[in-house]
């Protein structure tokens, strides 16, 4: 009783403060408008198109991939403006490639079947948050120190999409080292959501959302460690998956993974069309799906799935913690058209249930976050990685100079660091303990044929700035990280404001096909992405 007390007391105080701090912060940066910009139209039918659909096309020499890639260019062009989410491209040596493919598909004599087997994703542009290495892009997670940091390799995910056939455009923006809700930086800038760009894409992975969504990308690369694939792809009306940990490799990211956090990072894909994720996952995969220290029969990435054999369960909230916001009604519901939904097209059940544990999601992330390795090394803290070797950053001075207008780093990032400098001991024995609760009941509940919905945030995408009095929301997602389970996001059509609806559709560890074969239905049934702004994407069901 006394530790929730003092939670409640804490929590309130954390809340005054940043809203005192947050009130500064809007008079001092006038750049934020409360005004949205519509997006232009998409146009170009190849734009529509999902990209095993492209990869089709340009194999059977229905068309080329330079028309593909100048589409999607031009698409670029067009809505990055507006949307801030690009932040350096490629585009002349795409458009190389893209030619080479052409040529090579001119004088090859294999069979389609063959080249989908080699090159699935052949001649089919993609693009990848800039905190991934990408040969010849810059690689700063935009740190301003890290500014002229340019790559000279490809991070893994990179390398194996471009090894069946993908080209890379762009990469795209992201929050200060990848750990917050907003994609903002001293280095690029903000970046907007498209349908509504009062309002925050999400992060760390929120320019891949943003461009995806806009049509101006069709496979994009993300990372997760807190919701950075997911609330993204929520909040931009896209699919996104976190992979069970382990499955896709996290090498060729920064910063660096520390003390536990690689066992929570997790790589995985973002894209419009949900076939596209399976496929996409796959090639991700690589060869480290043989490196698993769980024998590789529980990855099951082309076993069938039918649907109407699967357990479901549905949780529609985390239970009232005092750090987290209630979850909004629309969004419940949403979720209890899901269950109905399965209901009425599979036979199935849906078990609604109370799990008391998820009332710790956001201690029990940041404990573990925050926890040694298994070599006893301690986690590099954020300030650690806000430095350099030759400039250490001073948490407390340093957001006195954000006052002034001097600092070169954002305020999130700056008030995470002094956040870090009160949360310096072990997690306690009661947040292991809840832990451990929480990951036995869901491992013996889900099994190896269990799904479970869940809120992906307590409310649609919120108005830039006001994740800063909510700074714990992320926590429907990021217990996620820390439990090790598969999860995709799935979207859910749009509410009566124009913004999409979604859920996180979870199984049990290395059941990913399971979550995806139900993003699947579940774009079957209620339509999928839907174009910002376009009259036809107007509100939550069938399509």
């Amino acid at each position: 009783m006394a530790l929730r007390c003092l939670e409640r007391v804490l929590a309130r105080l954390l809340r005054i403060a940043v809203a005192v701090l947050t009130a500064v912060h809007e008079s001092l940066t006038s750049r934020r408008s409360g005004t949205s910009v519509r997006l232009p139209p998409i146009t170009n039918p190849l734009l529509l198109l999902s990209g095993v659909q492209l990869a089709r096309k340009i194999r059977r020499r229905e068309v080329t991939s330079v028309e593909v890639v100048q589409a999607y260019i031009d698409r670029i062009q067009e809505v990055n403006p507006i949307i801030n989410a690009v932040v350096k491209h490629r585009f002349s040596e795409a458009l190389q490639e893209a030619a080479q493919v052409d040529k090579l598909l001119d004088d090859e004599k294999a069979e389609e079947q063959e080249l989908e087997a080699r090159l699935p994703f052949l001649g089919v542009p993609f693009t990848a948050k800039e905190a991934f290495a990408l040969r010849g892009m810059p690689n700063s997670t935009g740190l301003v120190s890290r500014r002229d940091v340019v790559s000279e390799r490809d991070a893994c995910s990179v390398a194996l999409l471009k090894r069946a056939g993908a080209i890379p455009l762009a990469v795209t923006n992201c929050s200060e080292l990848c750990l917050w809700l907003e994609s903002h930086n001293r280095l690029y800038g903000v970046t907007s959501n498209p349908y509504d760009t009062s309002r925050i894409p999400g992060g760390s992975s929120g320019g891949e959302g943003s461009i995806l969504a806009s049509g101006g990308s069709i496979i994009g690369i993300g990372s997760d460690v807190g919701g950075s694939i997911r609330l993204p792809a929520f909040f931009n009306g896209i699919f996104g998956h976190k992979p069970t940990s382990g499955v896709v490799s996290n090498e060729g990211q920064h910063p660096p993974c520390s003390g536990l956090q690689e066992d929570f990072l997790a790589t995985g894909p973002m894209c419009r069309y949900a076939m596209d994720l399976l496929p996409v996952l796959r090639i991700m995969a690589g060869a480290n799906a043989d490196k698993l220290s769980c024998p590789i029969s529980r990855l099951s990435l082309t076993s069938e799935v039918d649907l109407k054999k699967l357990r479901y369960f549905s949780v529609p909230h985390s239970g009232g913690s005092p750090m987290v916001s209630p979850v909004d009604k629309q969004l419940i519901q949403a979720q209890r058209k899901v269950a109905e939904t399965l209901e009425t097209d599979l036979g199935v059940r849906v078990q609604e249930l109370h799990i008391p544990q998820f009332k710790c999601s956001t201690q029990i992330w940041g404990a573990f976050m925050a926890s040694p390795g298994r070599d006893g090394k301690p986690a590099r803290s954020f300030a650690e990685l806000m430095g350099t070797e030759q400039q250490k950053v001073w948490p407390l001075w340093e957001m006195a100079k954000w006052v002034v207008r001097q600092s070169s780093h954002t305020f999130p990032a700056i008030g995470l660091a002094i956040v870090e400098m009160a949360q310096s001991s072990p997690p306690s024995q009661f947040i292991v303990q809840q832990k451990e609760q929480l990951q036995n009941q869901l491992e013996n509940l889900l099994g190896t044929d269990g799904i479970l919905l869940y809120p992906s945030y307590p409310h649609v995408a919120p108005k830039k700035n006001l994740p800063l009095l909510t700074p714990f929301n992320f926590s429907y997602a990021g217990i996620f990280n820390i439990l090790g389970l598969p999860v995709t996001q799935c979207p859910l059509g749009l509410n009566q404001e124009g913004l999409p609806l979604g859920v996180q559709v979870v199984a049990g560890r290395f059941q990913d096909h399971l979550t995806l074969a139900v993003a699947r239905h579940l774009e079957e049934a209620f339509g999928g992405w839907k174009e910002p702004g376009a009259p036809s994407a107007l509100l939550l069901g069938r399509t």
